[in-house]
């Protein structure tokens, strides 16, 4: 099973890109009896992340190749939506700053290049280095100047005279939560580094990573990632983290850019 297989090792990575890659595998399994074992392998792949959890209660409802085509639409504009109603937050000449690899936050900065010209500052991403992947695929868009940093730099581009200081934050999210924004480990640290300096700080999410669930498991990944073993030390490697509300400017969605009490009362919906 190889897209189980690339989502566990992070070929695949992403919560929307999860949860398309995810709905296409399943059409072969619709109407069949291990339908849903293969549901349950999937989300237990990466349990944190909430978008593929969303689109499988939809689809359980529903079964169908026919859903799937709907809500893999559904999926892909959400994206297109959220990068009109953020890009007017980028404005030219700024520096923009990013974390990890987000498919909706690089929507917002793509489709803001399309006018303005402006510099992207992103972090390295450790242990996996995701943020080098951004890199690469931003260095190729046109008006966009790409600076990449080790993870423990990301901090002097929200307090100069180090590194230019950046405009604004603008990230992704695999869970939009009453406790907070869970996303890449690392967010919670830049969103302080944020607050103190006085810079926004958007969360770039569809309605598909709004998450009421009960409970939340924060992923462990392997310890390899980090280091090999080392006698009387012990290696952790949590994917995520958790950045409360007060940090959180707003959040950019399909539906517009909306305040954080907004997200809290829709979530006690």
């Amino acid at each position: 099973m190889s897209v189980l297989k690339d989502i566990k090792n992070l070929r695949i990575q992403g919560a929307t890109e999860i949860a398309l890659r995810s709905l296409k595998y399943l059409k072969k399994f619709i109407g069949k009896k291990d339908f849903n074992k293969k549901c349950k392998q999937l989300l237990n792949a990466r349990p944190t992340a909430v978008t593929l959890y969303n689109v499988l209660q939809e689809l359980k409802k529903e079964p169908t190749k026919e859903k799937i085509d709907e809500l893999l639409k559904a999926l892909e504009e959400s994206n297109k939506k959220i990068a009109k109603t953020g890009s007017p937050l980028i404005k030219n000449g700024e520096r923009v700053q990013t974390h990890c690899h987000s498919s909706s936050a690089l929507a917002i900065i793509k489709e803001a290049a399309k006018n303005k010209k402006f510099t992207v500052i992103v972090d390295e991403t450790r242990p996996k280095r995701q943020g080098i992947k951004t890199a690469k695929e931003l260095s190729k868009i046109k008006n966009i100047e790409v600076i990449l940093l080790v993870d423990s730099a990301a901090g002097l581009a929200l307090s100069p005279p180090v590194i230019p200081m950046s405009d604004i934050v603008i990230v992704g999210t695999d869970a939009i939560r009453k406790e907070g924004v869970i996303n890449k480990t690392g967010t919670y640290l830049l969103a302080l580094a944020a607050a103190e300096n006085g810079i926004p700080f958007y969360v770039a999410a569809s309605r598909f990573k709004f998450d009421k669930r009960k409970k939340i498991k924060i992923e462990e990944r392997p310890t390899k990632e980090v280091y090999r073993k080392i006698k009387n030390v012990k290696i952790m490697n949590p994917a995520f983290d958790i950045t409360p509300w007060k940090y959180i400017t707003g959040v950019v969605t399909e539906n517009g850019i909306k305040k954080p009490l907004e997200i809290m009362k829709e979530l006690r919906g």
